[in-house]
């Protein structure tokens, strides 16, 4: 078929939307012809991966707003950025419907970014529109927001707010309406968007390794049994749930154990800060946001990955430990939620903090315990 791909957050060796979008465009260009509505600041380093591996039934439609972004991070995250996405909507479908008059599509297919609180205006063009894998319709159970920051807090209310406003929204209903299938990455943002009017609804998870990754990962060396070493690996964000992790970890009965948390962000200063009153500056150490090698030769150095985040669609990280044959300790919330198995790790009920923090110390202190 000929498919037009909607992703505007789309990069080759990149997590979250960038990688969201890359990876669907290769795997779905191993069957069919696909165009891929992206942002010209993904070029670069699109042609650059071209170079070494060439694709041949993918293509690239780079457009922009007014040139506003020609120098922003493809991830960057902030109010303009959210603008520009709005507007470079609406710019993508008057474009797409030019090339589709010359190229006569199959199929349009909105990836990124992936979020069912936003419309998608290519769903007006005249062909099926598959809508997915969204997610976003995760939250945060309400009696975990009291161990939060006051700017985590803010962070809560506010994405509440805007999403139940966006789903009142004409155009995110429409793009509901006219969605042949949507995929959601969670059963709670399916039953979310089932209830501002998608008919077709399929769980699909937002995330996933290619062969090469997993062959990559399944050669990681097996760690020394001393010190036991837990590892946390995210940004941090209140809604990591690291502070969590760090929690449970002081309730430990594990001699030499370790804790290390890859990643920085805005909660750094207050998980130190968390550790410090805790006593185990010695146990707990913070590597500081890592390159993607730098973060696997560190994985394979670590025997658990601690994944407590309260709302997540995706979780690549669980995917590439459990390819790495590390087990995960999650909670049983959003997309970790549906990844881990009983096979794979352990999955924590999350109703409140205590008992959270409790079950996350038991099923730590069991794999330190027992590590075949």
């Amino acid at each position: 078929m000929k498919i037009l791909l909607s992703a505007y957050a789309c990069q080759p060796g990149q997590g979250s939307d960038p990688g969201i979008g890359w990876n669907i465009a290769i795997e779905m260009a191993k069957f069919h012809q696909v165009w891929v509505l992206t942002r010209p600041n993904n070029q670069a380093v699109i042609e650059a991966e071209f170079t070494q591996n060439p694709i041949p039934n993918l293509h690239f439609i780079y457009l922009d707003v007014f040139n506003w972004s020609q120098a922003w991070p493809a991830g960057k995250v902030g109010k303009l950025v959210r603008l520009h996405y709005y507007l470079w909507q609406i710019k993508a479908y008057f474009v797409a419907r030019q090339f589709h008059q010359k190229i006569h599509f199959d199929l349009v297919h909105h990836v990124t970014y992936v979020q069912y609180s936003s419309p998608s205006f290519l769903s007006f063009l005249p062909i099926p529109f598959v809508w997915g894998p969204v997610g976003g319709g995760e939250s945060a159970p309400k009696s975990f927001w009291s161990g939060f920051s006051q700017r985590g807090k803010r962070f809560e209310i506010i994405r509440d707010w805007v999403r139940n406003w966006s789903e009142k929204g004409f155009w995110v209903r429409q793009t509901a309406k006219r969605s042949r299938i949507a995929l959601a990455a969670t059963p709670e943002t399916a039953q979310r968007m089932q209830r501002i009017g998608c008919q077709q609804i399929k769980l699909f998870s937002v995330t996933g390794l290619s062969t090469a990754d997993i062959d990559t990962l399944a050669q990681l060396p097996t760690p020394p049994s001393q010190p036991f070493r837990f590892i946390s690996i995210g940004r941090l964000l209140h809604w990591k749930g690291f502070h969590l992790g760090v929690e449970a970890f002081a309730k430990l009965n594990l001699p030499d154990a370790e804790y290390w948390i890859i990643g920085s962000g805005p909660e750094e200063s207050s998980l130190k800060a968390l550790v410090e009153d805790l006593g185990m500056t010695q146990q707990v150490k913070f590597l500081g946001a890592l390159s993607r090698p730098e973060t696997l030769s560190k994985l394979a150095e670590t025997h658990v990955l601690v994944h407590p985040s309260l709302h997540d669609s995706g979780g690549w990280v669980c995917l590439e430990a459990m390819a790495a044959k590390r087990p995960v300790i999650c909670l049983d919330l959003g997309g970790p939620g549906d990844q881990i198995t009983a096979e794979t790790g352990m999955k924590i009920t999350a109703n409140n903090p205590q008992q959270t923090v409790q079950d996350l110390a038991a099923a730590m202190q069991q794999f330190g315990e027992n590590p075949q």
